[in-house]
């Protein structure tokens, strides 16, 4: 008998990360990747949690036991026969501003060699704008395992324009309560203006980051509501913009509410996956309150965690109790507008 599949799955890369943070400091084949951190940011307040993503036969097994023994389940992950590279280089200039090519460069800035395993890098997101073909590690429909029994909450982390654009239909008629999704950059352009619709439908949550929607807007003279407002009129109810440090703008489109989501002041190492573990707070509070501000403030816990240290599974050695301190703390800083 098969068991039953975690409450909350999420759907992305899982990757080996090489990353220069913001002090230039340097981390070498970290186990990493969004599908990852959004399921670390799951994992806070979850204990059901479960990933899919697609991994080379290379891909080191011993990074999946670990993810597994971290409490996510690793059953619908994809182990194709063939080697595939699921290497991803950052480099960050501020905690605000990050890189992802030419890793060459950055290494030189600051008086590092660079790795071996970077000397033929190109990118992580190449292909993701792709509207004809998958990219080999794009998430596709036939993926998704046959029975979803158990799983109430989805999140697609940023991937390839055609893995949101097929997939998403693949979990309707399902008993799934919520489906949210973190776009990819490379398709946030005016390019896409007439695919964005498409993609959004049946989302119920869209949550971007402010420079992902000015891209979007490029030239534009929205403000970040005015932002919010127009991807709501595709489809997602509610629309979260990330904004790193200054915290999240949350509308709310059947209330017409908008609210202004705190960052808690933590100390920062390595903002690497900060806005996936957002995500994955947000969908366990939206399913466990059925309130996009509490979902809000739990995505926001979520991401100071996970900036305190560097590796996808830092955060989950927070100290027992640290996680409801930083929700209250939160709290007094929330704003309506």
């Amino acid at each position: 008998m098969k068991r039953e599949s975690p409450k909350y799955l999420f759907l992305g890369g899982i990757r080996e990360d090489y990353c220069i943070t913001h002090t230039n400091q340097t981390i070498s084949g970290a186990l990493g990747g969004n599908a990852i951190y959004s399921a670390v940011g799951a994992r806070v307040w979850s204990d059901s949690v479960g990933i899919l993503g697609r991994i080379g036969a290379n891909f080191d097994r011993a990074k999946l036991e670990i993810i597994e023994q971290a409490g996510v389940d690793i059953s619908n992950v994809c182990a194709l026969s063939e080697s595939l590279s699921t290497i991803t280089f950052y480099a960050y200039i501020s905690p605000e501003e990050r890189v992802d090519v030419n890793p060459a460069l950055h290494y030189r800035r600051i008086n590092k060699p660079i790795p071996k395993e970077l000397l033929a890098y190109r990118s992580s997101t190449e292909g993701q704008g792709n509207r004809d073909s998958f990219t080999a590690l794009a998430i596709r429909p036939s993926d998704i395992p046959q029975s979803l029994n158990g799983v109430q909450g989805v999140h697609l982390a940023p991937a390839d324009y055609l893995s949101h654009v097929t997939v998403p239909p693949r979990f309707q008629g399902n008993a799934i309560r919520w489906m949210t999704l973190d776009p990819s950059i490379r398709y946030m352009t005016p390019d896409f203006k007439r695919d964005l619709p498409t993609l959004l439908t049946g989302i119920d949550v869209f949550l971007p980051s402010e420079l992902e929607a000015r891209e979007y807007f490029y030239q534009g003279i929205m403000d970040t509501w005015e932002m919010a407002e127009a991807f709501s009129e595709m489809g997602p109810r509610f629309v979260v913009i990330k904004q790193g440090q200054r915290g999240q703008a949350l509308w709310d489109r059947d209330s017409n509410r908008r609210w202004l989501i705190p960052a808690y002041p933590s100390k920062i190492r390595d903002v690497t996956g900060a806005g996936d573990a957002f995500c994955g707070g947000f969908l366990v509070g939206m399913n466990e309150t059925q309130d996009p501000v509490e979902a809000s403030l739990r995505g926001s816990v979520s991401s100071s965690l996970v900036v305190e240290g560097s590796g996808a599974l830092y955060a989950l050695g927070a100290a027992p109790g640290l996680k409801q301190a930083r929700l209250s703390a939160l709290r007094t800083g929330l704003r309506e507008i």
